[in-house]
Parts: C-alpha cells; structure tokens; sequence
C-alpha cells in the first residue's frame, strides 16, 4: 500500500507531458489515455507507460483507487494515443492474482522509468522485481485489447 505523498508537480507535469504528446514529441514508452469520468462522463486525460509482458500488453496503476484507475475500472474502455496516432481500445482489469503479480514484478524491467514513483510512494525500496511482485495485491492491472 502507497504510503506516501503524490508530489506536487504531478498534475502541472502530466499537463505538460500531454502537450508533448499532442505534439508528437518522443517521451519515451509515455502514451496519454483518455477515459470517460466515472460520474461525469467527460473525457479525462493521464500520461501512462504501458508495458508488453508474455505478447500481451498492460497498464499498471500504482494507486489501484487513484482518479485514472477508478476511471478505467468503471468504464473499461478508453482511447490509448501516442502522438497523433489514436487507438480505441477494452481495458478490462486483471483479477487473477497470479497473473497480476506476473505482471507486476516485470514492471521494473519494462518500464524502468516507473521505479521511481512506486519508490516515492513508499511501495518498494529498491525496485527490484521481487518487491514489485510483494505489492502485486495493492495495484491495479488493466489489460490493454485492441
């Protein structure tokens, strides 16, 4: 479980990525997904790096009750985009719990650039897999289906 603090620079940083990402800027494995609000039905927008583990492909949310995770929970679908390239796409939420922590533990290998946040949130020390499977029950893992 999250122990810590989001930072303060988290919600204007995610708004800027976005513009790199509308401008079609290389950031990374960083995509922006776009998901109806769970009560207002508006259009939300969040910076996420998707991860591909055993030819599938995943999204998984530090914060299994964050906004953007509630968000695709209740709506199970959303618009993945990278750039100016848009994708519609299910993102049905991994219950099983092997393969969640499957999943899991090859975050810190797919996408290394993740290990910092989980660190700052207090769920892991040093990022190795073996920690990243340990806290597989208090993340959430979406599937990514096209």
């Amino acid at each position: 479980m999250a122990t810590g603090t989001l930072p303060g620079w988290l919600k204007p940083m995610n708004k800027f990525v976005r513009v790199l990402a509308w401008l079609n800027l290389p950031l990374g494995s960083i995509h922006v997904l776009t998901v109806p609000g769970r009560t207002s039905g508006k259009p939300r927008t969040t910076p996420i790096s998707p991860m591909t583990f055993a030819g599938r492909r995943y999204l998984v949310a530090a914060l299994s009750d964050g906004d953007w995770a509630r968000n695709v929970r209740a709506a199970g679908r959303g618009v993945l985009a990278r750039g100016h390239r848009k994708r519609s796409v299910e993102l049905p939420e991994v219950t099983d719990p092997a393969q969640r922590r499957a999943v899991v533990a090859a975050f810190p290998t797919e996408v290394p650039t993740g290990i910092p946040f989980f660190q700052r949130l207090g769920m892991v020390k040093d990022g190795t897999p073996e920690e990243f499977a340990a806290i597989a029950d208090d993340v959430a893992v979406f599937e990514i289906r096209t």
